[in-house]
């Protein structure tokens, strides 16, 4: 039965635990409608009017199941990652678990408009995000690394992962004439060096970029386990 507060989006049926299984689904529903908005319009038109219009609500009947805008868009975030890190590989070393770990979550937000940038915007310390960082953190004390080492060793690799995943998202929306503009050829005339680097960029797979980045990053973080702590 729905209840009249809830503009017809709370349902009072319950399950066998007490739960509120109906409610259960509208929430994934208001999730779900919430990703799909994310891919039409971009994070910046992601509102909770629009999400409420979108589906046929009031905006207040939202806050059933969130208890403000920053929950509803952690959950959301938490969401682009659920599919990431769900398979353990036995006796997996700890770069080849980290590269994997950290190509699907660049494959994860790739999947969804501003998704690496929706993400850095919240970043939760929620289930899923839980759940990757603490896989990565004990291959890393299983390595030998203390826990400062660990902790940073895994979300330092994370932050890449973020950073490149945006500078990659927001470059193929830019305009196709973008790289003929004056101002830009100007000012690449200025800086000849930039200008190589910037034509080796653009003709590069970006794949060939995330790679290098990672690697790079994993064989620092190798020799630093092998340093001294100081």
């Amino acid at each position: 039965m729905l209840d009249s507060k809830s503009n017809g989006i709370r349902f009072e049926e319950q399950g066998g635990n007490g739960e509120a299984v109906s409610a259960k689904i509208v929430r994934e529903q208001v999730i779900s409608s919430a990703l799909q908005l994310l891919d039409k319009l971009g994070m910046e038109g992601l509102t909770m009017r629009k999400l409420a219009d979108m589906l046929g609500v009031q905006v207040p009947s939202l806050y059933w199941h969130f208890a403000n805008k920053d929950a509803l868009f952690e959950a959301v975030a938490d969401t682009l990652l659920e599919e990431v890190a769900t398979t353990a590989v036995a006796g997996e070393q700890w770069q080849d678990m980290f590269f994997r770990i950290s190509c699907e979550v660049r494959q994860a937000l790739l999947a969804h408009r501003d998704g690496a940038r929706f993400l850095a915007r919240t970043y939760p310390l929620s289930g899923n995000v839980a759940r990757i960082s603490s896989q990565m953190i004990s291959s890393l004390k299983d390595a030998g690394a203390n826990d400062r080492t660990a902790t940073w060793g895994t979300f330092s690799t994370l932050y890449y992962v973020m950073g490149f995943t945006i500078e990659e998202q927001a470059f193929s929306e830019k305009r196709p004439d973008h790289n003929q503009s004056p101002d830009l050829q100007a000012l690449l005339l200025r800086y000849p060096v930039a200008a190589s680097a910037w034509q080796h960029i653009l003709k590069s797979d970006p794949h060939e970029g995330f790679h290098f980045g990672l690697n790079m990053a994993l064989q620092g973080l190798a020799h630093y386990l092998l340093a001294p702590e100081k």
